[in-house]
């Protein structure tokens, strides 16, 4: 028998949004950890905010709907607002009742300056590694490191003669080409910390910052990662800091994987000081390559080259889903406070998915 299509709009609803999200959906574990990191972040937040005053938006709530931007790729605050304010999946997930208002993009973006000065997405970063490590997924032993591109948000003819005038040649908007220009003598009139830079030979120059990442190599975990302005040597300098903070957490020896690009007499030399065991890939001319048979001898430099590799799941992961193959963000600050919050994203939904298979 047909069904009859009238238009019978109804103005209550007797099933809450708890009994309508399915009891086996992948955002619940991901919630229930959220919602141990945020009450442990409880305490630094409350800093964050004033005693008096009119009330803001709570800060638990921001962090879940920033969340839901980078999970669900939503590319604008508006059209998050837009989500949040029909998607039942979405106001389930956030904490928003079914009467409840969404907030103005503008008022959201505001409220996020206020973590931004905090340093929360750092903050919520390490609490998400505390989970992991409760549930037993870290070695804290055997580690890869590694660095991407993220193209700024800013074109190539913001990229004028340092000191120059909007209305002196040069200007935005104006052809460049035959023009020689280095970050020596130019930089962004969008994005003034971008760093023109090039990935390798016959590449092209783009304006970048660059992420990098230490990964634990047991389960491909983020551990830590920092963002900079690109330069020839910042994925070495950077890897570099990450080992260090790495050995004050474990006094005990480390081993650590790379590519080529850190095959170097400097880079080498740094980590055996440090304690640290170089599993670095080799470059093509073996004769000037910083590893020699000390390392290469050992059936743990073989695995740690195949386990490196999982590094790029992190890094396709952020640029696809977490929509940062081209930041929306202008500054390092706000740059690598997203850089940081979308690897613990990558992190969750890691945790959730060994679970799953454990299970």
């Amino acid at each position: 028998m047909r069904g009859n299509d009238s238009d019978d709009t109804r103005m209550w609803s007797y099933v809450s949004a708890e009994q309508r999200i399915p009891t086996d959906h992948p955002l619940r574990p991901i919630r229930r950890m959220v919602d141990k990191v945020l009450d442990r972040l409880s305490v630094r937040l409350d800093e964050l905010y004033s005693k008096v005053g009119r009330p803001s938006i709570p800060p638990e709530r921001l962090l879940r709907a920033l969340l839901l931007q980078v999970l669900y790729t939503i590319r604008s605050e508006r059209m998050l607002m837009e989500q949040l304010d029909y998607n039942l999946l979405f106001r389930w997930f956030v904490g928003l009742n079914m009467d409840d208002g969404v907030w103005d993009p503008t008022v959201f973006t505001k409220n996020r300056q206020r973590l931004l000065e905090g340093e929360i997405a750092q903050a919520f970063f390490e609490e998400v590694l505390a989970v992991a490590r409760e549930r037993d997924l870290l070695s804290d032993e055997h580690f890869s490191v590694d660095g991407t591109l993220i193209e700024a948000w800013a074109g190539h003819k913001s990229f004028r003669r340092r000191g120059k005038g909007p209305d002196e040649p040069g200007s935005p908007g104006e052809e460049f080409r035959g023009e020689t220009r280095t970050n020596a003598t130019h930089e962004s009139a969008t994005d003034p910390e971008a760093r023109l830079y090039r990935k390798g030979p016959g590449k092209e120059a783009k304006l970048c910052y660059m992420g990098h990442v230490l990964m634990d190599n047991r389960h491909g975990l983020v551990v830590d990662a920092r963002l900079t302005q690109a330069s020839g040597t910042a994925e070495r300098q950077a890897a570099q800091e990450m080992v260090q903070a790495a050995r004050r957490r474990r006094p005990k020896r480390l081993t650590l994987g790379a590519d080529k690009a850190f095959d170097t007499q400097d880079f080498v030399a740094r980590l055996r000081e440090l304690g640290v065991t170089p599993h670095v890939a080799q470059s093509t001319r073996h004769r000037s390559s910083a590893i020699d048979g000390r390392t290469t001898r050992h059936p743990g430099y073989e695995l740690s080259q195949w386990k490196r590799k999982l590094i790029e799941q992190s890094f396709g992961w952020m640029k696809t889903v977490g929509a940062l193959r081209k930041t929306r963000h202008r500054g390092e600050p706000r740059v690598g406070w997203m850089f940081i919050f979308c690897l613990a994203a990558f992190d969750l939904v890691r945790i959730r998915n060994l679970e799953a298979v454990v299970a």
